[in-house]
């Protein structure tokens, strides 16, 4: 039996695109990037760098070859710190070609969305990330894989309903 490609793989596997929907309000908070944000290395992260961030490497390959990486962010506001993090890096996401849009929560309520966060890659590959309840992954398995045309229409659905209302990330204002 084959092995399934690695979660790197899957983005240099896509031909269309990768998308991104994120709705917790704080992720790897044991992160040294986040520690030394949060104890005031504002310039010096490695999601920051171009060379050192194997991420932002990785991001510029993709979309280079013409893949459309989006990452959408439902949060809720006043923002949290880890989510103010976030918004810190994100220029780097954004130089390397993702797209990055915010959708402040309160105007996601009437919004039909899956229970976890997910990659949806080409339409049609759904990676559910499984974290725990302080946003570290999951120790039983951080993620979950699946072709089902429902399941991936359904992610679909949901990534477009909250791109379409969010703020691109040149103009998100968090406070």
């Amino acid at each position: 039996m084959a092995e399934s490609p690695t979660f790197e793989e899957l983005f240099r596997l896509a031909r269309r695109s990768a998308v991104h929907l994120e709705m917790r309000d704080g992720y790897m908070q044991s992160a040294p990037d986040y520690i030394a944000w949060r104890e005031g290395a504002r310039d010096t992260s490695r999601s920051l760098d171009r060379e050192e961030s194997a991420w932002l490497s990785l991001m510029r390959e993709i979309t280079g070859r013409g893949v459309e990486v989006r990452r959408a962010r439902i949060v809720s506001e006043p923002v949290t710190d880890y989510i103010r993090f976030e918004h810190h890096v994100t220029a780097g996401n954004v130089q390397a070609g993702e797209q990055v849009r915010w959708l402040p929560r309160r105007r996601a309520s009437d919004l039909a969305l899956p229970g976890n966060d997910f990659w949806l890659f080409d339409d049609s590959l759904v990676v559910f990330l499984h974290f725990t309840g302080d946003g570290e992954l999951s120790p039983d398995g951080d993620e979950e894989r699946t072709t089902d045309p429902a399941q991936a229409r359904l992610c679909s659905t949901a990534f477009e309903a909250v791109w379409g209302r969010a703020v691109p990330h040149e103009e998100y204002r968090i406070f």
